[in-house]
């Protein structure tokens, strides 16, 4: 489920990188361009599934916990708004613009990359890293929303595509980071 979502959510952001990787990558004398691309988005989902991985105890936890604690139960609706709110502070922290512009300008500037699939699985692992991190507070709200939530996941998508697409990241992700607190406020509420 969780990977079916991530490539859901982070296609329309990775496409425009995977672009970038294929013009790159220095195609002659290696592996084909579509071999090597498919390779760079598996290191990429990879780096996506192994973070699914790591969170899924967590929420196990959680809702085993709240089904045996009534009183815990009555306050994740707060706890929840108070994770909204702080992931939409972080956006404003230069942690978040750091990661974010790693992700942004991978294979920016790169010259040419050797047609080998271990440097094309490198590359794909390297930004589902920065991208992991980049996008952890923007995850974390559709993680407490509700991971299946369909406004989540839409809100959570144009989010991540946006900050990494458009101009203006920098001012992009600081309106998120509004949007995102003033829901976490609302939710508090």
């Amino acid at each position: 489920m969780w990977d079916v979502m991530m490539a859901a959510m982070m296609l329309p952001s990775l496409i425009p990188t995977l672009q970038r990787y294929r013009q790159a990558v220095n195609a002659t004398g290696g592996m084909p361009l579509e071999r090597l691309t498919v390779l760079v988005g598996m290191g990429y989902f990879f780096v996506w599934t192994l973070f699914g991985m790591l969170v899924f105890p967590l929420g196990v936890t959680l809702t085993a916990a709240e089904m045996q604690w009534p009183a815990l139960a009555r306050i994740v609706p707060m706890m929840a708004g108070v994770i909204v709110l702080m992931a939409g502070t972080l956006q404003f922290t230069p942690w978040k613009i750091r990661h974010l512009a790693r992700c942004r300008e991978a294979l920016r500037h790169a010259r040419m990359l050797p047609a080998q699939s271990s440097s094309a699985w490198r590359q794909g692992m390297c930004l589902g890293l920065h991208c992991c991190l980049s996008c952890t507070n923007l995850t974390a709200i559709q993680l407490v929303i509700g991971v299946m939530d369909l406004r989540a996941m839409v809100f959570v998508t144009l989010a991540i595509t946006a900050e990494r697409v458009a101009p203006a990241s920098k001012l992009v992700a600081q309106a998120i980071g509004v949007i995102a607190m003033g829901t976490g406020l609302f939710l508090i509420a």
